[in-house]
């Protein structure tokens, strides 16, 4: 497994991130197809073992459960200086004043609750899951980094965002020499590359680390496409397709234009032999910005066709075959 220093910083992280959405129980939270604690430690185990040493997970998913099973399994598992636990903040965690966003109180409070959960004295990267309208970006910007000189959090970290927003957040701190972010985690694969747009350029010009989430769109490019469902004949492809409401946010409004993507994903695969997720995980992998991408496991050869992606060099001709048919999409934060 490579290693690379993530943005212009010292933190060294592995070349995939294990997204830990997967891991959390089915009952809290709206993630029913969460694998629970039994069933997730294997998973964590063995992209350990694979080298992954970079692990990503936030409050949010599973009511915090996802933390809890995530910090049990790097205890017994891992070296805590050998690895990188990154959370993030913003989603409420209950339908309460001051119980989500960014303000200086809410941060405060999500920051001590998920060091609890994960067990740990410090978190690696701690991030913003999404901008606050709501809350000044001083306010946010000053409040992160008082917590990073606590020592509670050793570097920050930024979501999803529109690239004026992130921009506006790295000049605050900038000017008021407060802790700059390291990192953008964005949307992106080859159905959604609207981030080509402005964002990676503003990351490749301030050092940032880009480590996408969703680089195989929710799974939609490790499996052939769909036939056009029939009226009152659609069924999801998965339990997870059957009630993943973000997925369905991103990717219904455009399914039959994503559809010439997914096929062209198909076609390069079986020429080559391999899953489509291999294929589609190595064309995120070869855009120069991108750091780690955050990959989800579920199943054990989601880790073993994630490792071998790194191995896989798409030629000009095959990357040009499966960039041809995208569409622009509107932007989704």
């Amino acid at each position: 497994m490579n290693t690379l220093r993530l943005g212009t910083s010292g933190l060294v992280v592995s070349r995939l991130a294990l997204g830990c959405m997967t891991y959390g129980l089915p009952e809290r939270g709206n993630h029913p197809w969460t694998l629970p604690e039994e069933e997730s430690r294997p998973f964590i185990k063995r992209a350990l073992d694979l080298g992954i040493n970079f692990f990503d997970t936030a409050n949010a998913y599973s009511d915090g459960t996802s933390e809890e099973i995530v910090g049990r399994a790097l205890r017994d598992y891992a070296q805590r200086d050998e690895i990188v636990v990154a959370t993030k903040a913003y989603h409420p965690w209950r339908d309460r004043p001051n119980t989500g966003g960014l303000s200086r109180k809410a941060l405060f409070a999500a920051v001590d609750d998920s060091l609890r959960r994960l067990g740990t004295d410090y978190i690696d990267l701690y991030q913003i899951h999404r901008w606050d309208p709501h809350t000044p970006i001083e306010e946010t910007m000053e409040a992160l980094h008082d917590i990073v000189k606590s020592g509670r959090v050793r570097y920050l970290g930024a979501s999803s965002m529109r690239a004026w927003q992130f921009a506006k957040a790295l000049h605050v701190a900038e000017w008021r020499g407060w802790t700059r972010f390291i990192s953008m985690q964005p949307h992106y694969n080859l159905i959604y590359r609207e981030e080509e747009r402005e964002m990676f350029g503003l990351c490749r010009d301030e050092g940032i680390g880009v480590i996408p989430w969703s680089p195989l769109a929710r799974g939609k490019l490790a499996r052939p496409a769909p036939e056009p469902a029939r009226p009152g004949a659609e069924s999801p492809a998965t339990a997870r397709d059957g009630s993943d409401l973000v997925s369905r946010r991103l990717y219904d409004k455009t399914a039959e234009a994503d559809r010439a993507v997914v096929e062209a994903v198909g076609r390069i695969a079986a020429a080559r032999g391999l899953p489509p997720a291999q294929v589609a995980l190595a064309w995120v992998l070869r855009n120069p910005v991108v750091t780690a991408p955050i990959i989800g496991a579920s199943k054990p050869r989601h880790l073993e066709d994630a490792v071998a992606a790194l191995e896989l060099v798409l030629t000009p001709e095959e990357a040009a075959a499966l960039e041809a048919p995208y569409v622009a999409h509107d932007a989704v934060i």
